[in-house]
């Protein structure tokens, strides 16, 4: 029974693989030179977890082909790319990086040899095995650390950016910690009862990487793009600023309204009450008492109130169409999509979905 779900998890999690490789290729939402290569490496990925498993069961020789070609080598190739373009580190420019697919060349290359000449099963077979099978996991722990290396002396990703890269990263060092100690079990004690953890690392790693990283990653990517072209068209146009009603006359109030409008500090998520008294000079009791008797709100209540209207322009600008919602809710200030999702629907009580539809269709 227990072997029967085991199966089970293998066999959806390499379909999950193969769907997210495809998704990330094919999806308008996900298309990028940077997925292009994450597509390569979880596909790389879902067939070695796929041969790993199969290797279990038998000893079929397309099995034992595809094996042979080490697959392994190029899959460190293109996740170690795939880092280089996120970071936008210059090695790309270059082009040197694509030195780090002969490793990969040069495998086929041997096993073409070992092909022609026929000499498999003698101990020019065997010798080239054990070379290719160090030589792989030398080759994908050097490039694995040397990406993390980079990913953190780069300045060109945000924080949100780096800790995906940064975790997606761990995770293959975990991966490659269980292949090495599978490999010790192999050669010394003559056993493959890590073959299973290796295996269920490796569906654990597809199911993540589609639970967390690669919708994720993307979001924070349109986020960044929304961004960037608000601040370019900043310049351009003027902003409508809030009217402060007569009855006010607190200099705390007039300065929170120009630190809203003018500052946009709304737009930080992390935002507190401590932040917004410390830039005013003032304690946090007395402006929290000062909003609710000028402006009849609580300090949260004013700057969702902010979020919301830069949510709403948003949405109705066909602009910002191909952006998902979750994507805006960060632009303007919302830690996640369930407090976006809340704060919109009790202001308006509609989902931003829904006025997203509602403003197409006007």
């Amino acid at each position: 029974m227990n072997q029967t779900i085991l199966d089970f998890v293998m066999i959806a999690s390499v379909i999950i693989g193969y769907f997210v490789s495809i998704s990330l290729i094919t999806t308008s939402f996900y298309k990028s030179r940077a997925n292009n290569y994450l597509a390569l490496s979880l596909f790389l990925i879902a067939n070695l977890t796929l041969i790993e498993w199969l290797g279990l069961k038998t000893l079929h020789i397309v099995v034992e082909i595809f094996t042979l070609f080490r697959l392994d080598f190029l899959c460190a190739a293109t996740l170690f790319t795939y880092f280089l373009i996120q970071i936008e580190h210059p090695l790309l420019k270059r082009r040197r990086h694509k030195w780090l697919y002969f490793p990969f060349l040069g495998s086929v290359i041997l096993e073409a040899s070992l092909f022609l000449f026929d000499l498999y099963g003698s101990i020019y077979d065997i010798i080239i095995f054990y070379i290719k099978d160090f030589a792989s996991i030398g080759f994908n722990i050097f490039l694995i650390f040397w990406g993390r290396k980079l990913i953190n002396k780069s300045t060109s990703i945000s924080e949100n950016k780096k800790r995906w890269l940064l975790r997606l990263n761990l995770f293959i060092i975990g991966i490659i910690t269980i292949w090495i100690m599978n490999r010790i079990e192999i050669y010394i004690f003559n056993s493959t009862y890590t073959s299973y953890i290796l295996w269920i690392g490796m569906c654990l790693f597809l199911w993540w990487v589609l639970y967390y990283g690669v919708f994720k990653l993307q979001v924070i990517s349109q986020k960044e793009e929304i961004h960037n072209y608000l601040a370019s068209i900043k310049t351009t146009t003027t902003k409508t600023k809030s009217k402060i009603k007569d009855t006010t006359t607190s200099k705390v109030i007039t300065q929170l309204y120009k630190l809203m409008e003018e500052e946009e500090l709304y737009k930080n998520p992390l935002l507190s009450r401590l932040d917004l008294a410390s830039r005013l000079d003032t304690s946090e009791s007395y402006l929290s008492q000062i909003i609710n008797q000028e402006i009849n709100k609580s300090i949260i209540q004013f700057v969702n109130e902010y979020r919301i209207k830069a949510a709403k322009n948003l949405l109705q600008d066909p602009v910002f169409n191909k952006y998902s919602i979750e994507a805006i809710g960060m632009e303007v200030g919302f830690k996640s999509k369930s407090a976006f999702y809340s704060a919109f629907k009790m202001s308006l009580e509609m989902s931003p979905g829904a006025y997203r539809k509602l403003q197409q269709m006007s």
